[in-house]
């Protein structure tokens, strides 16, 4: 079963952003799906406990220069 992530960064801005955290979140193991909504500055990511968890999620997000200052889950 999976779990949802909601995360709110402040420094998405564009598409380039936008693409940029779709790969790279999407890259980790067990990620099911991503979406990144701009205007919102949120992105919500499902993925499978099993393989991931929150935690490298949120890193991944800091180490490509999009830190978290929210998130919550499902």
């Amino acid at each position: 079963m999976s779990e949802q992530i909601h995360i709110i960064s402040p420094d998405i801005s564009c598409d380039h952003c936008r693409a940029t955290i779709e790969h790279e979140i999407g890259r980790l193991p067990g990620i099911e799906k991503v979406t990144v909504e701009i205007p919102s500055k949120r992105v919500d990511v499902a993925y499978d406990p099993a393989r991931t968890d929150a935690n490298a999620i949120l890193s991944r997000l800091e180490d490509e220069g999009y830190p978290p200052t929210e998130w919550d889950r499902d």
